[in-house]
């Protein structure tokens, strides 16, 4: 494994992260003896950054966590999030209207304090609000946190899908160690000034769903044979209307990736790790043999030749369908 500086911190972390929301919630049945195993594996692979949220099966994916985490709390840096609420307190990935924002300074107290009870921690690594409240202005959100980094229950603090100005705002605050937000072949928008303002301050760019929810990794189901309680059956670029776009684009990415000795995954992460040093992905998954793939990516070198080949190949594939329906795009990007 590689490792990469968060930041303007000196914590060294996994280029390739590890994603858990997948073990609890969200991407149809789940295997908690397989999940275990999993973080195990992550260890001895040396995959020590790894991220959930209080929200991922309403606190679950944090109590499982816990169960390795706990034993092995050197060798990991933990990265969770508060900031999702649930109306009637059930989780779901079709929840839809069930949930809502909270970053009052009040909430993130209890979200915190709620999160390392969880994950039987005395301090989070790294701590996110998972979207930007439009009800809180961000300046009293960051404070919060940072009262949290005082009282030593928060070593960094971190955002989630905020825009350029929210980050500005923020960091006059606080120093942000990390956004973390949607970036993949597939989704390229934090490409506008949003990059450039986490360059500009030295904040790395923690990149989820660099694997496009699985669609680029050329194994995707139709939409309508993935389970019911998998989020992805009502996404847009799973749909029939958007897939036969989006499949001529995996199936020509997937070409790239044969050519390279690799497979379609580890091409996509490859492809993340090279558009620079303080970018990290952390692809999500609950299974042994493609966490060992993705930690594969790290030995992948492309070429100006083969970053061009991706980029026409996007051009000529232009993606098709919205990442989110349009209640999940209104809270990206505020």
């Amino acid at each position: 494994m590689n490792y990469r500086t968060l930041g303007k911190t000196s914590e060294k972390l996994s280029a390739i992260g590890l994603g858990c929301m997948g073990m609890s919630w969200a991407y149809g049945p789940t295997d908690e003896t397989e999940s275990i195993a999993t973080l195990h594996k992550a260890l001895d692979l040396g995959v020590n950054f790894w991220d959930t949220a209080d929200m991922y099966g309403n606190g679950e994916n944090e109590e499982l966590i816990s169960k390795v985490l706990t034993e092995n709390r050197s060798k990991v840096f933990i990265a969770t999030k508060f900031g999702f609420r649930f109306r009637d307190g059930v989780a779901g990935p079709s929840s839809g209207g069930n949930t809502y924002i909270d970053c009052s300074p009040d909430w993130i107290q209890k979200a915190a304090e709620l999160s390392l009870k969880r994950l039987k921690i005395d301090t989070i690594d790294l701590y996110y609000a998972h979207r930007i409240d439009p009800k809180v202005p961000v300046e009293e959100t960051v404070g919060a946190m940072a009262q949290l980094v005082k009282e030593g229950k928060v070593r960094y603090i971190g955002l989630s899908e905020a825009s350029s100005a929210s980050i500005r705002k923020a960091y006059a605050v606080h120093p942000i160690a990390a956004l973390q937000s949607e970036y993949s072949v597939m989704t390229r928008d934090i490409e506008n000034d949003i990059l450039k303002t986490t360059r500009e301050l030295g904040i790395s760019l923690i990149a989820y769903s660099p694997l496009s929810r699985g669609l680029v990794t050329a194994t995707m189901p139709d939409a309508e044979q993935l389970p019911d309680d998998d989020f992805r059956k009502n996404l847009p670029r799973f749909t029939n209307e958007n897939r036969a776009n989006n499949n001529a684009l995996v199936e020509k990415f997937a070409g790239l990736a044969k050519a390279k000795n690799a497979t379609a995954a580890q091409l996509a992460l490859a492809w993340v790790l090279a558009q620079g040093n303080d970018l990290l992905p952390i692809p999500g998954t609950k299974r042994r043999k493609y966490l060992e793939e993705n930690a594969g990516a790290v030995n992948i070198t492309l070429t100006p030749a083969d970053l061009a080949a991706i980029d026409a190949l996007v051009e000529q594939y232009p993606v098709a369908g919205e990442r989110y329906l349009e209640a999940g795009l209104k809270m990206v990007e505020r």
